[in-house]
């Protein structure tokens, strides 16, 4: 068995997924000690994996769309993610038109867009691949990763949503981010909560041995921010996880815009609900010493 990339410790065996897009099997293993888990011999074909058929929600992720968020940035149920997102940061840390953000894997540019749209934060993103190209059609301002290799102490603020459960090496990434951090600054990242199916890791939708390689209990999250240098924060469900939830259970559902039916649910009551039983919001926030 390979030892944690997290904190060096044996791991056991957790079982074997198989891959309905690549039609192999992934061994998958736990970590003994932090209880890491993470796919032992990942896919690592990026070319086919990420491909224009993953962009338009054809490929290994049939939940993706970016096709048609860029196309209807006005309409895409991705909105409520966006507001959510600057209004949990909000809670975290001062925002003012001062403010450095940076959205590291920011997708289509979105909440990029949203943030200095809406005046909270001088926000940029990264982003490489498929993506690259179109933001800079679109003119939202982003970082090269040679940008990104030649600043420190950069940013008061960093997002990083649903990119670290892709990542083989999860401490490397997140020395990475604390490095662009200013002293104080704060990590913002989402990732599945992998606590409420430790019994059953194998059964639970977001283990798509293709893509998702690495599964985080709190705790485990905590102890890789740790590792990297930064102070893990407490989470739980401040204000703007509502609407993050929102974006989420309405994307497994297969919504692709907003509607008056889904504005007239009761938001609040279906979000906690969800919340106390995927604990989504438990994961820490991480801020720079």
């Amino acid at each position: 068995m390979p030892a944690c990339p997290i904190c060096g410790s044996s791991t056991a065996p957790v079982g074997t997924k198989h891959g309905d897009y690549s039609g192999r099997d992934f061994d998958v293993v736990r970590c003994t000690e932090c209880r890491f888990a993470f796919v032992a011999d990942p896919w690592t074909e990026y070319d086919k994996i990420y491909g224009d058929d993953y962009y338009a929600g054809k490929g290994v992720d049939p939940l993706v769309d970016y096709v048609h968020e860029l196309a209807a940035p006005d309409r895409t149920i991705r909105q409520h993610e966006w507001r959510g997102i600057g209004r949990l940061v909000g809670e975290l840390t001062t925002l003012t038109p001062q403010t450095t953000w940076l959205d590291h894997g920011c997708g289509t540019g979105g909440l990029v867009t949203y943030v200095n749209a809406q005046g909270l934060a001088q926000a940029e993103g990264f982003e490489e691949g498929w993506s690259e190209p179109r933001l800079r059609e679109r003119g939202v301002p982003t970082v090269s990763r040679a940008d990104l290799d030649a600043r420190e102490n950069a940013y008061d603020v960093i997002t990083s949503i649903e990119v670290i459960e892709h990542v083989p090496d999860p401490v490397g990434l997140l020395k990475d981010l604390a490095r662009l951090l200013k002293p104080g600054g704060v990590l913002f990242l989402t990732t599945g909560n992998a606590a409420p199916y430790a019994d059953g890791l194998l059964d639970w939708r977001y283990v798509t041995p293709e893509i998702h390689i690495s599964f985080f209990e709190p705790p485990t999250l905590a102890r890789a921010m740790t590792e990297a240098g930064l102070v893990p924060e407490a989470g739980g469900f401040r204000p703007g996880w509502d609407d993050i939830i929102r974006f989420k259970l309405l994307k497994n559902l297969r919504r692709q815009d907003t509607s008056p039916l889904e504005a007239a649910m009761p938001w609040g009551i279906v979000t906690r609900a969800l919340d106390r039983r995927m604990k989504i919001s438990a994961h820490p926030i991480g801020r720079k010493p």
